[in-house]
């Protein structure tokens, strides 16, 4: 279309010319005698025209003569950008890929054609550290420091991630302590942080972070909650050995936290361990008081605490709301046994097997009678109650 306008427009102005020209009878005398120099108007216009262009031309020459090594110098840069992007380009599809000597070899290039020097070298590092090259992966982890100072945390975070992914745990806590100086609780370096100090069992360390990263609201809750959990597991663990310092750690733990089944469980379990029934007791009721589950329940009747007819008329109240639970109804059966209700043990524990057979139920109905002396049927629910418990997960 544009070639078309073009075309139209110069035979339109050819035509004009042409009608201007051809009805143009002037002429122009040039005089200095003792010549005299006579031509036509037409003949000096178009050698005006003619001079005008050529010393445009001429000037243009020049010009572009005077700025061609300028010219030939920008030429080579963009062709070397060019170059130094495709290579980036490349290297990044590699590493994708999982092709990490032609990632690195890429990225070599590029960083070398100056393409990002900050990208460049963190993708080279990457390849290297993939491929096991640790000697080369730190080198290109100093040259993204000494080239691309304006990109510390980018450089940083890699950093960690590698020590990370290469088991140096303890080297892996330098970075993230620089990171913390460049931007105070940054989430993504708390949750490399957090995974650091899960693998150097720094427990204490990791509820601060867990902490941290809950304010920032940047930790899925379902994984808070586990970490969280395994966290207090290993420090109630680690005091499990002294009764005092176990009871004061249970105190640190906040009562939202100790409320909660997988916690209270827990919690009960090693005051168990520790000789401490009275303790797991209180445990277990104020998380059931909150919210209901057939394992604590169960786990109720284990609690040799101060008072058992205190426990037996708090298991009764709970099997107003929940007669049909096989846990609660074998605490009551364990409770009656230590308070030589025998006739009552027997009607819960039966009621229990009726309602979810388990290893645990046959064990104590089994003693029940052997202490009643049928030993034929005790017999009987002690074989029940090894098949049961070698069908039961742990």
């Amino acid at each position: 279309m544009k070639f078309l306008i073009w075309l139209l427009f110069i035979l339109g102005l050819a035509v004009v010319l042409s009608l201007v020209f051809g009805s143009n009878d002037g002429y122009v005398i040039l005089v200095q005698p003792p010549y005299r120099i006579e031509f036509s108007l037409n003949l000096l216009v178009l050698g005006l025209i003619a001079g005008f262009a050529s010393l445009h031309g001429t000037i243009r020459l020049i010009q572009y003569t005077l700025h061609l090594p300028e010219s030939v110098r920008k030429f080579k840069q963009s062709q070397r950008q060019k170059e130094a992007h495709a290579a980036m380009l490349e290297g990044l599809h590699a590493l994708v890929e999982g092709r990490y000597g032609k990632a690195e070899t890429a990225a070599a290039r590029a960083l070398e054609l100056g393409e990002d020097a900050g990208l460049s070298a963190l993708v080279a590092a990457r390849a290297a550290h993939r491929m096991k090259h640790l000697a080369k992966r730190d080198f290109y982890l100093a040259e993204a420091e000494r080239l691309a100072p304006e990109a510390s945390i980018a450089r940083l975070l890699t950093q960690t991630e590698l020590l990370l992914d290469g088991r140096q745990y303890a080297q892996a806590l330098q970075p993230l302590q620089q990171l913390e100086k460049i931007e105070s609780n940054y989430a993504p370096a708390l949750k490399l942080l957090l995974k650091v100090h899960q693998r150097l069992g720094n427990w204490e360390h990791v509820l601060q972070v867990l902490t941290k990263l809950e304010k920032l609201n940047a930790i899925e809750p379902v994984h808070y909650r586990q970490v969280l959990y395994h966290a207090h597991q290993q420090l109630l663990q680690r005091n499990a050995g002294n009764l005092e310092e176990l009871r004061a750690y249970w105190k640190r733990i906040p009562e939202s936290d100790r409320l909660q089944t997988q916690m209270a469980r827990l919690g009960a379990s090693r005051f168990l361990d520790a000789g401490d029934g009275a303790t797991a007791a209180r445990i277990i009721e104020m998380s059931l008081t909150k919210q209901w589950d057939d394992g604590l329940a169960a786990l109720y009747g284990d609690c040799v605490g101060d008072d058992t007819l205190k426990q037996l008329q708090q298991a009764e109240f709970w099997l107003k709301t929940h007669h049909e639970d096989a846990g609660l109804l074998l605490t009551l059966g364990n409770l009656c046994i230590r308070q030589e209700l025998w006739g009552k043990a027997r009607s819960y524990l039966e009621a229990s097997l009726s309602v979810a057979p388990s290893s645990a139920a046959h064990l104590a109905l089994a003693r029940l009678l052997e202490r009643q002396q049928q030993q034929q049927e005790a017999y009987q629910h002690y074989r029940q109650s090894l098949e049961y418990a070698l069908r039961e997960p742990d």
